[in-house]
């Protein structure tokens, strides 16, 4: 039976994720032994750019023209997946998504900005049909090896729907909202961390992307009762995933 074949690929973003991949370490052999990776630039200069995919995993969000490669890995791909918060979300970049793009250009690059190849960041699910996600700020490097271990398997993978504050609840964290007054977005982002940040006192910034398995009342509630509502919360979101919590 011939191996999968797989391309990981890179748009605007910082590689994170990519190097989660490479930072596998002992596992990494394995799971290499599996897959067929044909298509890798940050490993290898020679790919074979143009054979069929039986599985994509995709970096970063869809931010210049270049970045419309996207649509070429999804007709060569059999399963496209989005890995990490800025492909799942849009990311940091798309925070000033909303913004006038050539005033921003010329901000930052002057009168040569409009000439530079950029556009408002969008997620990869606004422009192509992807058939799993794998949030995070970066992946996790258990879930990316759970998700190839179920893909082969012919399998779906399953992920947290639970929030952060799920997790910090079984790892018997004082709550940071509650009993310290401060903003933690804990309540409403996507677990599969195990509340990393809030086990260090540091608050969740969202950085994974909203759970779906939110009880938005009873977080507003919470919030009025320290002082913030949810205005405070969704700015505080922006930075991850700027359209995820309004809801």
């Amino acid at each position: 039976m011939s191996k999968p074949t797989v391309g990981i690929f890179g748009l605007t973003g910082c590689a994170g994720d990519q190097l989660v991949i490479l930072n596998c370490e002992d596992r990494l052999l394995d799971v290499v032994a599996l897959i067929d990776i044909r298509d890798f630039l940050m490993v290898s200069s020679e790919n074979d750019t143009a054979c069929p995919l039986d599985i994509a995993l995709v970096e970063g969000a869809v931010l210049s023209r270049r970045d419309a490669k996207l649509l070429a890995i999804r007709q060569r791909s059999k399963l496209l997946v989005a890995l990490g918060t800025c492909a799942v979300w849009g990311g940091v970049a798309a925070m000033d998504r909303d913004m006038d793009r050539i005033a921003l250009l010329e901000e930052v690059y002057g009168e040569s900005g409009p000439g530079y190849d950029s556009t408002p960041a969008r997620a990869l699910h606004e422009l192509v049909k992807v058939d799993l996600n794998i949030t995070g700020c970066p992946i996790e490097k258990e879930q990316f090896l759970a998700a190839i271990a179920a893909l082969l398997n012919g399998d779906t993978p399953l992920y947290p729907e639970y929030p952060v504050c799920t997790e910090c609840r079984m790892r018997e964290n004082n709550c940071l909202l509650i009993e310290r007054g401060e903003l933690c977005c804990g309540p409403i982002t996507a677990g599969g961390c195990e509340a990393r940040c809030p086990e260090l006192r540091v608050p969740c910034v969202g950085c994974r992307g909203p759970a779906s398995d939110i009880n938005m009342a009873s977080v507003t509630n919470m919030l009025e009762q320290k002082g913030f509502d949810r205005q405070h919360l969704a700015a505080r979101l922006r930075t991850f995933a700027p359209d995820g919590v309004t809801r």
